[in-house]
């Protein structure tokens, strides 16, 4: 099974429903592989919702997958009620903490991609992790319900102050 980390979006609720960008499109991972649109397209869900991709330690499922222009989309459900770690995970995830959700799938149509990496263009979808440190550069968390406003403002404050310093 390969394993991709890369840092994505991801919205977390209080009734533990979650979606994510798992996989965007058009960029490189940082060992250079990309996943082509289409390879996702036989997926079967529902899929668990793993930390670090410790099959000890499943949180929920994701219940949804639906490629859309910019990536794979998930959407899915952290068993808050149930589970007391699914309710610690919620709450790294809305607070910042835990950004990141890595892919675990099998390969099953590829190529080697000129400076490394690989071109992926089917492969079978088996678990997505929430993750602490992601592969993939460009994706970041955008919203965690109530912690979307404080990093929204964090980041305004910080622009601020780098224009009142320049």
């Amino acid at each position: 099974m390969d394993r991709l980390f890369f840092e994505t979006k991801i919205l977390g609720s209080d009734d533990g429903s979650i979606t994510a960008l798992a996989w965007p499109f058009g960029s490189a991972d940082r060992v250079g592989d990309m996943i082509e649109p289409g390879a996702f397209k036989s997926a079967r869900m529902p899929i668990p919702i793993l930390f670090g991709h410790d099959q000890n330690d499943p949180l929920g499922t994701w219940d949804e997958a639906e490629e859309k222009a910019d990536g794979l989309h998930l959407k899915g459900r952290l068993l808050v009620d149930d589970l007391p770690r699914a309710r610690e995970i919620r709450a790294l995830v809305k607070v910042g903490a835990v950004r990141g959700v890595s892919i675990g799938f099998i390969s099953r149509k590829a190529m080697p991609r000129k400076g490394g990496g690989r071109t992926i263009t089917n492969a079978e979808l088996l678990e997505a992790s929430l993750v602490t440190l992601p592969m993939h550069p460009g994706a970041r968390v955008t919203s965690a319900k109530s912690a979307v406003d404080a990093l929204k403002l964090v980041s305004a404050i910080q622009r601020a102050a780098s224009a009142l310093s320049n």
